[in-house]
Parts: C-alpha cells; structure tokens; sequence
C-alpha cells in the first residue's frame, strides 16, 4: 500500500507492463507502451468491469503509427489527438484516430510510488507532448491532462476521450435535459441496450453543452458509470454506438471532446476545435464515477 491507501501493482499481460491501481471501490489496468490505454474500468462493489474487447478474449499487441484502429486490439480506452478521422493538416498527414494510440507512453515513477499515474508521450508528427494523471479518490477515478504545444506557432487540435465500452441489458443512458434536447430526433440514445441505428452504428454530437455529464445505469444491476467534465473546457459530447455496423463490433462510446467533427482539418476550419498558443500549455479534466 501507498501513503494515500490505494493499492498498485505492476502485472504481466501478454507480454505488456500492466499498470494497475485500485482501492476498495475501483481499479483501474493502464497499458503504457500501448498508448496508456485503460484496458479495464472495474467496480469492485459490483463486479463489473466497463471495458469492452473483441470476442474471444483480450488481444494485446503494437500498432506502428500510420496503422488504421480497426486493426488495433480494439480494447477499452484510448485517448485521441489531434485528430479522430484521419486527414491533412498544416501539410500533416494526420492517421486514424490519431496519434496516441500507437505510440510508448513514459511512466513516472515517483508519483507511481505516490499512488498516482502519470503517463506522458511526445507525437510523432504534431509538435505537442500530452500527460494524463490519473488518480482515484474513493468511487471516482480523476484523469488530469497537460497538453504542451512544443511549436514557435498557434496550433489547433481535436481532443477525445475514447472508451469502447461493454453493455449490458437494462443499460439506460442518462443525459441532462440540455443535453437531451440537443440530440433530439436521436431515437437510439435512450434504448442504448436494445435499439439499433438504422445504418447499425451512428454518431452523433451535442454542442455547445450547457451541462457536463452524461452517465449509464442499469436499475436491475445497479451499476452507474458517470462522466463529468467542465464543458468550458471541452464543449462538445459525441456518442457512437455500433451494432454490427462497423466491422461487426457491438459496442457504445462516450467521448467529452473539444470539436462537433471527428477531423482536425474540418474543425480548424469552422473554428471549433482547441487552439494552443505559441510555446504555451493547456489543461483540463475528466471524472469517471463508478456507483452501485
């Protein structure tokens, strides 16, 4: 045990340094050198672990950059930047989903000792470096981000949290009636368990949010996943939800995001998108509440 109660722990999986914090109510599994993706989100109060992977079981391996992320291990959580769509931009040729995903993340060791985990990755085409923070404090996991622009120029960037996400019958989505009715005529977003787009996967934006949160619960199981955010820092909630459409994969995705468009080209364009200035230093935060 560390200084402030919760338990770490440094697991092999396949191969890969799992990085694995956890208290009574949550834990938390973070793969490094894939991205620093969250591979598992589990309650410990209910057992259930809000991570989705492809059938058949859980598949780590490495992606080089430039790789599309439908051939990626398609598991649990990923962060993407500057982009989600692939496109050109400042004549980048940016891939899909972006540039972390596919790149090493550095580990910090002293705040590890501390209880906290702090990953950070420099991108291979975009002049940023990006660190994520993750702490726990009782049922909520804290995920605290610095985005350095390393240019001698103003950059823009897309920002999206990216968690594939595993659901179960029952599950009902919650939304702030703000929210709500930016979505209206969205048939699908009430049903998420049962109901299927007419294409079998869809996404769709709200913005400009008035309200940061959106959250699942399934009465019968009692689980809830909440998310919650400043919308002053990032406007925007996209939800996907695919049902064999894309790729045959079934799963659903909330992602608090700075832009109402997946491609950095599209959203510097209409100005909606984050904008960073010369040399400077942005950051925000996300908080994920597990409840039973």
């Amino acid at each position: 045990m560390n200084v402030i109660g919760n338990s770490l722990e440094i697991r092999q999986e396949q191969g890969f340094d799992v990085y694995v914090l956890g208290n009574q109510a949550v834990e938390v599994s973070v793969v490094p050198k894939l991205g620093a993706k969250i591979i598992s989100l589990k309650s410990l109060l209910t057992g259930r672990d809000w991570m989705w992977h492809p059938p058949g079981g859980l598949n780590l391996f490495c992606n080089r950059p430039g790789d599309d992320f439908s051939r990626s291990p398609l598991v649990g959580m990923d962060e993407c930047l500057p982009t989600i769509a692939p496109c050109s931009w400042q004549r980048r040729n940016l891939s899909d989903h972006g540039e972390l995903w596919n790149t090493p993340w550095e580990v910090d060791s002293k705040a590890w000792e501390n209880g906290i985990l702090k990953t950070r990755a420099r991108l291979n085409i975009s002049p940023f470096e990006f660190e994520r923070t993750v702490e726990l404090f009782g049922n909520e996991v804290l995920m605290s981000y610095e985005l350095t622009n390393l240019a001698a120029t103003e950059e823009n960037f897309v920002w999206a949290i990216h968690p594939l996400l595993r659901l179960q019958a029952g599950d009902q989505l919650e939304l702030p009636a703000s929210t709500r009715a930016l979505l209206n005529g969205e048939g699908w977003i009430d049903g998420i368990d049962s109901v299927i787009p007419e294409t079998n996967c869809a996404k769709v934006f709200a913005t400009p949010l008035s309200d940061g949160w959106v959250a699942i619960h399934n009465q019968d199981t009692g689980d809830r996943l909440e998310f919650k955010w400043d919308p002053a820092e990032n406007n925007t909630l996209g939800l996907w939800l695919t049902r064999g459409g894309w790729h045959g994969h079934h799963h659903f995705a909330i992602e608090p995001m700075n832009s109402s468009t997946d491609s950095l080209a599209s959203a510097a364009e209409r100005k909606h998108c984050g904008v960073i200035a010369a040399s400077g230093i942005v950051n925000w935060q996300l908080c994920l509440r597990l409840g039973s």
